[in-house]
């Protein structure tokens, strides 16, 4: 008895394990199609950003989550920039239950991701010529909420 005893401190004290390993660009893209001559028109931006989130397995406990960026911008009708960024970081992260441990990999560490990716499509664009982004932040806790009604109201569907 005692030994279980033990052995139930010792997981308590273990608990939960979150460590980041390691953040880097997987891909990373910027197209100006319409240069130079998009320099010459009157700059009034549009901008339409489209984000995704996806998780990898790794060996052990070891998570790959990726954030990507797309970002396309006009100046009227005409396509100024096409952004994207492929953010990427590996997770090492046990002794999550699977509600906490989906969480944790569809929004707390995509919001560990976004300023990185940020940084990453401001400079691009920068030198591409054109205006820094600044990208306003990311409620990702908010977007996995979302997700996670709309996969429900999919299954009460089917």
């Amino acid at each position: 008895m005692t030994e279980q005893a033990s052995n139930g401190a010792a997981q308590a004290e273990q608990g939960a394990q979150f460590s980041l390993q390691r953040i880097y660009v997987k891909d990373l893209s910027f197209e100006a199609p319409k240069s130079p001559e998009i320099f010459r028109l009157e700059w009034a931006p549009s901008v339409a950003l489209d984000l995704n989130t996806k998780q990898k397995s790794l060996e052990g406990d070891f998570h790959e989550v990726v954030l990507t960026l797309s970002v396309t911008v006009k100046t009227g009708e005409e396509i100024a920039f096409i952004a994207e960024v492929q953010q990427a970081g590996i997770f090492l992260i046990k002794g999550l239950d699977a509600a906490s441990m989906s969480h944790t990999l569809g929004a707390f560490c995509p919001n560990i991701l976004f300023p990185y990716a940020r940084e990453a499509l401001d400079s691009l664009v920068t030198r591409g010529s054109f205006p820094a982004l600044m990208l306003s932040p990311v409620n990702f806790d908010a977007l996995y909420a979302q997700e996670l009604q709309r996969q429900q109201a999919g299954e009460q569907q089917a």
